[in-house]
């Protein structure tokens, strides 16, 4: 860890915690995640970073190296100076129709990119997708503790993730395909930022894990009257949440979409992301 200094703690959870450093030689800033060495590198960890590091993606916070010193795993990972986009959220309200289209196209191409990497992330939520310091943001995934890859993995039985994102076929613990789990999850996101609460969330008991749960296996939920949004748009939730993953919505049809389509950067175009796919498969190779 000598070639980086510490410029201030910028976060904890059960990991540990995780620290603003510099470069000492470059000044570039870093984000390290430092984790006590011994018990609690668990398989979370490991799958964070076999996964991670194998991800190159404008929308994915890169993995930089793994560091280990006497008493901890310290994993280095680019800086996102804009934080938390459930911060950004809860400043705000809510999001405009065209801002919160603005970041769920970014969360899809990011997302997508894993998916053809064959890693699903599992924990797909607000809380995990950063936010550059530009004033146009662009959108950073990160954590990739749940994560898991069809390449090293068995298909996914265990209800891992939040309880507000999950969808219904995880909460079933029958083997499901995560990747139709993170289209569940980019949904939730979706709604979040337009709304500014969570789908299947009681009004009137928000906090209760129990209703929230039955609300998801019912497919419970509703955009409330003064939320004014598109028939597209209020088209593209009804295809997301839906309980049979196998008539959802695929990350492919999201992506050809009208709603996501309108406004679409240039960066974001299949033709323009097909240059990551590309080098994503001559580094396998």
């Amino acid at each position: 860890m000598d070639k980086y200094e510490e410029v201030r703690d910028i976060g904890s959870g059960n990991f540990g915690v995780a620290r603003l450093m510099r470069h000492r030689e470059n000044d570039g800033l870093v984000a390290v995640k430092l984790i006590e060495r011994g018990h609690r590198i668990d398989e979370n960890v490991y799958r964070e970073i076999v996964n991670h590091r194998s991800l190159r993606h404008p929308n994915i916070i890169q993995f930089i190296e793994v560091i280990l010193t006497p008493t901890h795993l310290a994993i280095v990972m680019e800086y996102a100076a804009g934080g938390e986009l459930f911060d950004r959220i809860v400043d705000r309200g809510r999001f405009s129709e065209d801002e919160a289209r603005y970041f769920f196209q970014q969360l899809i191409c990011g997302v997508s990119y894993c998916h053809h990497m064959q890693i699903c992330h599992r924990d797909l939520k607000l809380e995990n997708v950063l936010l550059d310091g530009s004033p146009a943001p662009r959108l950073k995934i990160c954590d990739f503790g749940y994560s898991k890859s069809s390449v090293l993995h068995s298909r996914p039985k265990s209800a891992v993730g939040t309880p507000a994102y999950i969808a219904p076929e995880v909460l079933r613990r029958q083997e499901y395909d995560g990747k139709m789990a993170d289209v569940w999850s980019c949904g939730v996101t979706l709604y979040v930022m337009l709304v500014g609460a969570y789908p299947f969330e009681d009004p009137d008991d928000p906090k209760n894990i129990k209703k929230i749960i039955q609300r998801i296996a019912a497919v419970d939920y509703t955009i409330p009257d003064n939320i004014l949004i598109s028939a597209d748009c209020r088209q593209l939730i009804s295809l997301i949440f839906v309980s049979n993953p196998t008539k959802r919505i695929t990350m492919k049809e999201i992506k050809s979409h009208p709603w996501f389509l309108k406004n679409l950067p240039r960066e974001l175009t299949e033709e323009a992301q097909a240059d990551y796919y590309e080098r994503s498969s001559s580094d396998v190779d």
